[in-house]
């Protein structure tokens, strides 16, 4: 039986495919080690968001073949599809796999031992197939991730992906409500439907669209708990946010992708929204959600931007009020229109304004948990922890606020209802159970 060790960097689309490939090389007879513990085949599903990530991906597959040098070692994903000849010319490398042909893992695999050369790598930007990969749990044992959608066709100008993951490509609602069946009869309780431009899920099939995607995965049995990955804030119309909040199902925790709270700069980022649209794409889900818990991204830094700006994007930051903003220093991209812009800010720059948005991140979080205070809360308990030598439940709220049960009591897996009594450090909820 040989040994496999599996890495995955970058988004949760990147982790499900991991998943996915986890669990067909188990079902191929392969052993799943460590990455430390001595492997025959080491595969690094890749990303190449940024050069940084690049250069993150190249380490772990050098590392890789430092561990053993007779391994056979595995480059998958968009590192691979953006690389392009240089990725050939590394002799770390043994074998690359590209987006659309990891489904296709074991027997490239089989054929690379018997000698032979399998198709691996594909066009990724002249591909209409959505690669079906399928998972029948995940590491996390109370939730789970189920990429719905492949894909973008937005062209951002700090962006590569388009060009790693080709055109926006939906998998059949057949398919995801038979993953979500099975998901569920295996315990899970709580999905997160998940792609990378999940607003453009059914744009490329007929009859077919997100939000009648969500209303299907909905009626599924067990399902109690439905999470949605990054929306575009567009798609937030009354009719959309009023079909959600008929659903008891969907959580009111929503991740509406920002970027800049400046026009000029969204402008310049070929993002296709303007500030107004964001800010009523807010309201419309504060209006048809109690209390929603509204997340965003925010990249400081952009090629360009002015203290000015900046201080637009903060003021906005400050009026919308979100639970939680991921910042961001902008990193340059070859490749992309932005690596190419005049006006690229110094490292010194990019942190002092990361550093102000993290502060305000901290104060909007503190100023949301409070709002949560002497509320009910549902709990979605996932594991038994220690917290100054006292045993807690913890898990999260629908809101995705973290939380933990003064609790001795096993309670792994359940939903309990709970008042929210006190916040604690680090952005945690103490509840007591009712």
């Amino acid at each position: 039986m040989k040994k496999v060790a599996l890495h995955n960097l970058g988004c949760k689309v990147n982790a499900y495919e991991t998943e996915a490939m986890r669990q067909l090389l188990e079902q191929a007879g392969y052993e799943i080690v460590p990455f430390d513990a001595g492997a025959d085949i080491y595969i690094i599903n890749t990303c190449t968001v940024t050069n940084i990530a690049d250069r993150k991906s190249r380490q772990m597959l050098h590392r890789a073949k430092k561990l053993n040098p007779e391994a056979l070692v595995v480059a998958a994903g968009c590192y691979v599809q953006a690389a392009g000849e240089k990725i050939q010319a590394d002799d770390s490398i043994d074998l690359v796999i590209g987006n659309n042909k990891k489904k296709d893992l074991i027997s490239i695999l089989q054929m690379y031992e018997e000698g032979r050369q399998a198709e691996a790598l594909i066009d990724i930007n002249h591909t209409k197939e959505y690669e079906e990969l399928s998972v029948t749990g995940t590491a996390e044992h109370t939730r789970a991730y189920v990429k719905v959608q492949d894909g973008c066709n937005q062209f951002c100008s700090y962006c590569i992906i388009p060009y790693a993951r080709g055109r926006v490509r939906s998998r059949r609602a057949e398919e995801v409500l038979g993953e979500v069946e099975r998901l569920s009869a295996n315990g899970y309780q709580e999905v997160v439907l998940t792609g990378i431009h999940l607003s453009s899920y059914g744009s490329d099939l007929e009859g077919e669209d997100l939000l009648s995607l969500i209303q299907m995965v909905n009626r599924v049995p067990g399902i109690r708990r439905i999470r949605l990955g990054s929306l575009e804030p567009r798609i937030v119309t009354e009719e959309f946010a009023g079909a959600l909040a008929q659903m008891e199902k969907v959580c009111p925790h929503f991740h509406l992708s920002l970027q800049s709270g400046c026009d000029t700069v969204l402008r310049r980022m070929n993002r296709r929204y303007t500030t107004e649209e964001y800010e009523k794409g807010c309201v419309i889900l504060r209006r048809a959600f109690d209390h929603p818990a509204l997340t965003t991204d925010v990249i400081v830094g952009f090629p360009g931007e002015t203290k000015e700006e900046f201080l637009a994007t903060e003021a906005f930051l400050k009026r919308i009020e979100f639970f939680e903003t991921h910042i961001f220093k902008y990193s340059r991209r070859k490749g992309t229109k932005a690596d190419r812009m005049e006006g690229q800010l110094t490292e010194g720059v990019k942190a002092e304004r990361s550093r102000i948005l993290l502060k305000l991140n901290e104060e909007n979080e503190r100023r949301y948990l409070e709002g949560q205070l002497g509320r009910q809360v549902e709990i979605l308990v996932e594991e038994p922890v220690e917290l100054g030598g006292i045993p807690y439940q913890t898990g999260h709220t629908r809101e995705y606020c973290k939380a933990v049960l003064d609790s001795k009591q096993c309670l792994t897996g359940r939903i309990v209802r709970a008042v929210a009594e006190k916040q604690l450090e680090n952005g945690i909820l103490l509840c007591k159970l009712i």
